[in-house]
């Protein structure tokens, strides 16, 4: 069985409060300082919300089904809190989620401090799609980005990768530019006949 082990780290992005260069240079009295803000706390909604996502993206992976139901109980455990998370764990105490697993657990309290949470996601190969795996045989292409060409845009081999891009379709994905774009299609160009390139009919399948 062949696995590729996929390293990911989500972060979430707070807000930050805006400060007026002129006030931070005027001169205040003694005593009148500005008080230094801490960062905004993290709420148990924007740790479900994360939970929930990669609940959604392992699904979208055909992965681990105990995997996903995990996640998906840890947020909703999450949600069922009756104080934040935040000030559960800043206290030294185990979030009391009911079948919260060990690794879940330091997972989340990764997120809480430090505003962001690394998993890793094993591909089982066998288990995509032909397509995408055909798409995987090309330069700059990991599983990920495969799958998204794969699903939204009906990409499943690299002849339709090279027309795709020769249409000018695949920066019109989000993330994907007119440069991210031209890569691809010359990293195609290197796996195609060139009988092919000189044809540029639509390949069959091809929307």
């Amino acid at each position: 069985m062949s696995i590729m082990q996929i390293t990911q780290t989500i972060h979430i992005m707070p807000t930050l409060s805006l400060r007026s260069s002129k006030n931070t240079a005027q001169l205040t009295l003694p005593g009148m300082e500005q008080e230094s803000k801490q960062p905004p706390k993290i709420t148990n909604r924007q740790i479900a919300e994360v939970l929930s996502e990669i609940a959604d993206m392992i699904a979208g992976q055909d992965g681990n089904a105990y995997r996903i139901q995990a996640y998906r109980n840890a947020a909703r455990g999450v949600l069922d809190l009756e104080e934040p998370a935040a000030d559960i764990l800043a206290r030294g105490e185990n979030l009391p989620i009911p079948g919260l697993g060990t690794r879940l657990r330091g997972r989340i309290t990764e997120l809480v401090e430090l505003g962001s949470m690394t998993i890793t996601n094993g591909f089982r190969m066998e288990s995509l799609p032909y397509g995408v795996r055909a798409l995987m045989a090309v330069e700059h292409i990991g599983p990920y980005t495969a799958i998204r060409l794969n699903q939204e845009l009906a990409i499943d081999s690299v002849e339709k990768l090279w027309w795709a891009a020769n249409q000018q379709r695949i920066r019109q994905l989000p993330g994907f530019g007119p440069r991210s774009e031209a890569r691809l299609k010359a990293a195609a160009e290197q796996l195609l006949p060139k009988s092919k390139l000189a044809n540029h009919s639509a390949p069959r399948g091809a929307a």
